[in-house]
């Protein structure tokens, strides 16, 4: 997959795909159906897949100040886009003036002018432009006077009929419902980042940890779960069952919110690897305990708790992702 973070001067060779448009926060099964029926108009017009988004979300330009709240943070979101096929991905700077610019303007500069675009695929709710004065009629109006085609896909709902959002992700993680989000996204929700030096204490109570800083993830209920993690290299990913506290760690007086994992019967170094870790179930919230002892007992019950969760779970299975990364993200 090429990336593009502009769209002046695009190469002549990716001008006239056919583009999705969105901020693909968690590219859940929602937004599969807006790949995939611009996958479709891409093989029927013979042209390249395309997808437009933009960094940072509007969401941390309009409120900069509100907590983490991302699903996919940037190159997590990118791997996604390019396992399901997409062959150039537009990322364009979200600032004051791409907030300032006009439907209209938007449309002319940038849909036409700059991309070329063949055909647009939005969802049905998709707005642009300053003040969202451009909606999925203005754009099929605009694509009659400009030349390219627009398809605006319906909302797409789970079997109870709520429809998939990034919201409805969020939601269901903060309540701690890990497999809901599963569902969701057609895939269990990880974090991942690298593992960072901790106080070893885990290693001192007989459960060696895994630390990992939560960064742009948005923060799931605070407790233990059951998980499973590997560490990212590529394809043939091993793996490894575990269990994972995500909090502030009460018990010994932590300062941040933090994912720490054990593996069961691993023993390997994983100080400065890439680890992703994949929720697939809630045990219990975050609590502090008297003491170090009282502390160990639990870890050990939570452990026992996490196989029989591993070993009954149903949901979405894990997913692998291609040895590399887009150009430009390597």
């Amino acid at each position: 997959m090429r990336l593009i973070r502009h769209f002046e001067d695009v190469p002549a060779e990716l001008r006239g795909a056919v583009i999705a448009i969105g901020n693909f926060d968690g590219v859940h099964q929602g937004h599969q159906v807006v790949l995939g029926q611009a996958a479709e108009q891409a093989k029927r017009l013979g042209t390249k897949l395309g997808v437009l988004t933009f960094e940072p979300h509007p969401r941390s330009f309009f409120k900069p100040d509100e907590p983490p709240f991302r699903l996919t943070p940037f190159r997590i979101k990118m791997r996604h886009l390019q396992d399901l096929g997409v062959d150039v991905a537009f990322v364009l700077t979200f600032d004051f003036d791409m907030s300032q610019r006009s439907a209209d303007a938007f449309v002319n500069e940038v849909l036409v002018k700059g991309l070329g675009a063949a055909h647009i695929v939005v969802g049905s709710d998709f707005c642009y432009g300053n003040k969202r004065g451009g909606n999925a009629a203005t754009l099929k109006a605009a694509g009659e006077k400009h030349g390219f085609g627009v398809t605006a896909v319906s909302p797409q709902t789970d079997r109870a009929g709520a429809i998939y959002s990034s919201t409805l992700i969020r939601d269901a993680l903060a309540k701690g419902d890990p497999v809901s989000a599963a569902i969701a996204l057609n895939r269990p929700w990880e974090i991942e980042g690298r593992v960072e030096h901790g106080d070893q204490r885990g290693r001192l109570l007989g459960f060696p940890t895994a630390n990992i800083a939560l960064g742009e993830f948005m923060h799931p209920k605070l407790g233990v779960y059951a998980v499973k993690a590997a560490v990212d290299g590529g394809s043939g990913l091993q793996w490894i069952g575990g269990v994972a506290n995500l909090g502030m760690r009460p018990t010994v007086g932590g300062t941040r919110v933090q994912l720490e994992v054990h593996l069961f019967d691993y023993a390997g170094d994983l100080y400065g690897r890439h680890l992703r870790v994949a929720l697939l179930g809630f045990i219990r919230p975050e609590m502090k305990f008297s003491g170090l002892d009282q502390l160990k007992a639990q870890i050990a019950a939570d452990s026992d708790t996490a196989r029989r969760m591993l070993a009954e779970y149903r949901g979405p299975a894990l997913r692998e992702h291609p040895a590399s990364l887009p150009e430009d993200l390597n």
